[in-house]
């Protein structure tokens, strides 16, 4: 259930940043097409934050502490890049066009996921206060 909420959170993040930013772009031409297209991107994202991200940061440990960790947007960047690439080739039609665009969409992404989860009930939570 939490993996779920999580999903349709990111989903939810990665189309305020499609509405927002020029750059990013998704091609499905229903509605149903681009939830679905967002769902599964959302899917590619998670996927990719959970098997390359540690790897990037792992790589760059210095970086990240001579920036006192603002070098995480840069690394959320470069994942929202390495999710359009993937979602070009398995043609979701979702695209982040530069690395300017996919910063500032990093950003946005970053906040949207905070605000929702904050909103959002923790099922693990509820559990310990029953």
């Amino acid at each position: 259930m939490r993996t779920l909420i999580r999903l349709l959170a990111n989903a939810a993040a990665l189309a305020v940043a499609t509405f927002l930013l020029e750059g990013i772009t998704l091609t499905a031409q229903s509605t149903e097409n681009k939830i679905l297209a967002l769902i599964i991107v959302a899917l590619i994202f998670g996927v990719l934050n959970a098997l390359v991200k540690p790897i990037f940061k792992l790589v760059t440990v210095p970086l990240l502490l001579l920036t006192l960790g603002l070098f995480l947007i840069v690394i959320n960047a470069c994942m929202l890049l390495l999710t359009s690439w993937v979602a070009g080739k398995v043609n979701l039609g979702w695209h982040v066009e530069g690395f300017g665009t996919a910063l500032i969409g990093a950003i946005i992404v970053s906040i949207v996921s905070f605000v929702l989860s904050a909103f959002l009930p923790d099922p693990d939570e509820r559990r310990q206060r029953a």
